[in-house]
């Protein structure tokens, strides 16, 4: 068994699949779009322009992604989030910056080990990206 995450891009990120693949794997090391699938002309679910399907790796770590324009009652929620172990402190704060600029939001501030951040690490912020991504990057204490 292999479980792998599953991105959903709907609502107002609906067409947004794609720039979202390439953004990611232009930032993340290790890096690469496997495949990207779009609907057919007069396929339910989308148009041409959309990703029906699509799988890309981000420091190796196989993720899924497709966007529909069904009208869904949900979308993205920073109650899951993505983690990611940083190995220094120039690439915590390199994408911290990245993800939570132009149009991004922070959650929790980057900041340096205290009591009242988590204490998860060396250095740990949480933000949500322009698409709607929660991302929660951590600086092990090596």
């Amino acid at each position: 068994m292999k479980t792998t995450t599953f991105l959903t891009f709907v609502g107002d990120q609906c067409g947004r699949a794609e720039e979202a693949i390439h953004f990611y794997t232009s930032n993340f090391p290790n890096s690469e779009i496997k495949s990207i699938i779009k609907y057919a002309e007069g396929e339910a679910g989308g148009t041409p322009t959309l990703v029906k399907y699509g799988v890309f790796t981000l420091d190796g770590v196989e993720y899924r992604i497709s966007e529909n324009n069904y009208n869904h009652a949900w979308s993205m929620t920073p109650g899951v989030s993505l983690f990611v172990d940083c190995d220094s402190e120039q690439e915590i704060q390199t994408l911290f910056e990245v993800l939570s600029s132009d149009g991004g939001q922070v959650m929790i501030p980057l900041d340096n080990y205290s009591s009242d951040n988590y204490g998860f690490g060396k250095q740990f912020g949480w933000c949500q990206d322009k698409y709607g991504i929660s991302w929660q990057l951590n600086l092990l204490d090596l």
